[in-house]
Order: C-alpha cells, then sequence, then structure tokens
C-alpha cells in the first residue's frame, strides 16, 4: 500500500509546481523520492510516496512545499522546507478580518507596509522569507524565528502601530543574537566608546 497525501492549491500556482518542462515537478520528485500527481483542472496534488523511500516523513515535507508554492513562493524557496530545521507558517486572513476584499487589502498594505519596509524588516530581523498571496501570509523560515515573524504578522493584523511592531521585532533580534553569542554591530555603541 503507497504512502500518498493530497493537497489543492490556487489554480494559477499549477504551472509554477510544474516549472518549465516539468523541472520543478521533476526535481521534487527527484529530491525527495516520491511522485506528484496534478491535476491542472483542479489544483489537486497528489504526494505518493516511492516504495524504496523508507522515510514516511518526507510526505509531509513535501506536502509543505507543494502548499508553499501554492501560497505564493518562488520552487527555490519553497525548496528551503527541504531542510528539517525550516518550516512554514501560513496567516488566514480571512480567519482574522473576515470576507471583505477591501479588509484584506488594507490589512496586506499594513503587513507590507510603506515601500515594502514592514515585509523587509520582519524578512531581516528574523530571517525568515514572506509571501503575500490572495488571503493568505505565508513565511518560511528557522523553526527558532519562525513564531517571532508569525506574532509580528499578527501584531499588525490586530492593528498595532508599525512601531510598537519594530520594537517587538528589534528587541527579539537582540536577544537572538545575545543567545548565539553574537555582537549586532548595526546598533551604536555604547556612551562610554563614543568619540566627543
Amino acid at each position: 500500500m503507497a504512502k500518498r497525501n493530497y493537497i489543492r492549491i490556487p489554480h494559477d500556482r499549477i504551472g509554477v509546481l510544474i516549472g518549465p518542462d516539468g523541472k520543478v515537478k521533476g526535481r521534487i520528485e527527484k529530491t525527495f523520492e516520491v511522485n506528484l500527481v496534478i491535476e491542472s483542472e483542479s489544483g489537486n496534488v497528489e504526494i505518493v510516496l516511492n516504495p524504496d523511500q523508507p522515510d514516511v516523513s518526507v510526505i509531509f515535507t513535501v506536502a509543505n512545499i507543494v502548499k508553499a508554492i501554492g501560497r505564493g513562493f518562488s520552487p527555490d524557496r519553497a525548496m528551503m522546507l527541504g531542510n528539517e530545521d525550516y518550516d512554514l507558517s501560513i496567516v488566514d486572513l480571512e480567519e482574522h478580518v473576515g470576507p471583505s476584499r477591501s479588509a484584506q487589502e488594507r490589512v496586506k498594505g499594513r503587513i507590507i507596509g510603506k515601500e515594502g519596509r514592514s515585509r523587509v524588516l520582519i524578512e531581516e530581523l528574523t530571517e525568515t522569507q514572506m509571501s503575500v498571496y490572495g488571503s493568505t501570509v505565508a513565511l518560511i523560515g528557522n523553526i527558532e524565528s519562525l513564531p517571532a515573524a508569525t506574532e509580528a504578522v499578527m501584531m499588525l493584523i490586530r492593528g498595532k502601530f508599525h512601531k510598537t511592531v519594530y520594537n517587538y521585532l528589534f528587541a527579539y533580534r537582540r536577544q537572538l543574537k545575545k543567545d548565539r553569542g553574537e555582537i549586532w554591530y548595526d546598533q551604536p555603541p555604547p556612551v562610554s566608546e563614543r568619540k566627543e
């Protein structure tokens, strides 16, 4: 009995999952020893584990990669999920602001920020990748930093000031650097070291 899983992705992302001349599909199949059965009309993707692949958890990894491509990530970024230290977080805006398209667009604007500043800061300070697509905000990142990035997005959805969110992110980043035993040179030197 073959192990399998089913995912549905938006119709307009099927071409990205297949890739030019089937290259993306082929790369996923070869890397993880699975078969992808893609129904172009419905957007249904069946992930079937090859009989000679002993690791059943691969199905969940591939499901996350397919989901990530479905949520707007490029195949290269989605393939980061092949690393067991990385995970995918998807925030459904409809759950938080309702079905109204205009409400969702307004919140997406807050998350992206003026000239994309908010999005860039979240990505840089938490070392994650973000995709704002349809009614979702998806994040790929290290399991250590993904919760902080998701929380920053949630704070913006809940209407917190951008400055409050940035302060949260900078505090998170400082703590992360401290935990890793790194010095963060982006900060001004202590007063005692400043030249008068």
